[in-house]
């Protein structure tokens, strides 16, 4: 088995472990014939936290941010209780979305609650 598959193996079990994504294949990226260890919407997340994170020392958010949550808990949600599938493009961006007003969210709550002791 050579070093790339290995490589490969290890990152889904830890993902799968430790991320709790399904990783299902119809849901994710590939690359160079592997699958993402995360699927399309969990990327998204991954990446919108690290962008979230980028932007904290540069930007001001405020709780309305916490409002780019909602697209993706519309997709997801209506995937989950209808017959209707959303493409992974769409996972992707709403997870990217959710992921940046997750930061922003939490970054602004901690100053709210630090504002109240």
């Amino acid at each position: 088995m050579e070093k790339k598959d290995v490589l490969w193996i290890k990152s889904m079990e830890y993902c799968e472990k430790y991320c709790k994504c399904h990783q299902m294949p119809e849901r994710s990226f590939f690359v160079g014939g592997y699958q993402f260890p995360l699927c399309a919407r969990c990327t998204g997340i991954l990446v919108g936290h690290i962008i979230g994170l980028i932007l904290l020392p540069i930007h001001v958010f405020g709780l309305i941010w916490g409002l780019l949550m909602i697209p993706m808990v519309l997709d997801g949600g209506i995937q989950y209780l209808t017959s209707y599938r959303s493409n992974n493009i769409r996972r992707f961006l709403t997870g990217l979305l959710y992921g940046v007003s997750f930061i922003s969210f939490i970054h602004s709550l901690f100053h709210f609650i630090k504002g109240m002791i």
